[in-house]
């Protein structure tokens, strides 16, 4: 990735531009029980065009068992890079399930892709509280 055209985003529509400006790499969601969030768009482009092939895993590194982590398929507009087009790619989706009691937790997930240029993955670290 250094100096090439390579771009790896997971976009996240309300945070992306204040955790930017602070060089953080964290989110922050409040879900309650039987609640889904849409975190943000996954793709892997070059020049615009998607460089991934198959689709991309989403895997929990740690957390709670009351969320679940998964990865909505569906074409994405890749904002972040100007692109006009949308890209094959998805939408990470965060799941509150058996919630019992108010909590907070840090969620850690990696997200995974099959490029045409190998594998490659990206990390990312979500607080999240949780209320039933």
């Amino acid at each position: 990735m250094h100096g090439s055209n390579r771009t790896l985003a997971i976009g996240v529509a309300l945070f992306l531009s204040s955790a930017a400006a602070h060089g953080q790499n964290t989110l922050r969601v409040a879900l309650k029980n039987g609640e889904s969030v849409d975190i943000g768009p996954v793709y892997f482009i070059t020049n615009c065009k998607s460089i991934v092939i198959g689709r991309p895993e989403v895997e929990i590194l740690e957390g709670p068992p009351e969320v679940t982590v998964s990865i909505r398929e569906e074409m994405v507009l890749p904002r972040v890079q100007n692109c006009a087009q949308k890209v094959p790619g998805g939408t990470v989706v965060l799941t509150a399930k058996d919630v019992t009691a108010s909590t907070e937790a840090k969620i850690t997930y990696r997200v995974k892709y099959k490029t045409k240029d190998g594998d490659r993955q990206r990390g990312v670290v979500v607080n999240v509280s949780l209320f039933p």
